[in-house]
């Protein structure tokens, strides 16, 4: 399979913004699926605003997408942007984050927006 190359600024652009670590694990814990941002919340013990910036990082780059679902809003990853191949590159270098959902679940927590 040929891989398409990604112009230097973009891909800097991405590196950048996986260079932050809440980033980062977000991006982790939507490896396997999709979360809201009350999960998020949780699962990092951050404000709701900080979050939501956090994520409209990700999402104005490309890097998430979200789904809504009467007023709440679920962020997974986009795997049809040009760069999601630096995304995916990333993800199978650190530790896996699903431990972090299995904790919140067994709180009872997982979804705690519905």
């Amino acid at each position: 399979m040929e891989k398409t190359l990604i112009e230097i600024d973009k891909a800097a652009a991405v590196l950048k913004l996986l260079g932050d670590k809440t980033r980062l694990t977000m991006i982790g814990l939507l490896k396997d699926g999709e979360c809201c941002v009350c999960e998020f919340v949780e699962v990092l013990q951050m404000s709701q605003p900080s979050i939501s910036q956090h994520l409209r990082k990700l999402r104005d780059n490309g890097l998430v997408k979200e789904r809504r679902s009467g007023q709440w809003i679920f962020y997974s990853l986009n795997r049809e942007s040009d760069t999601f191949s630096i995304v995916e590159s990333v993800l199978e270098l650190i530790p896996e984050q699903m431990d972090k959902l299995k904790e919140l679940e067994n709180k009872g927590l997982r979804i705690c927006c519905d």
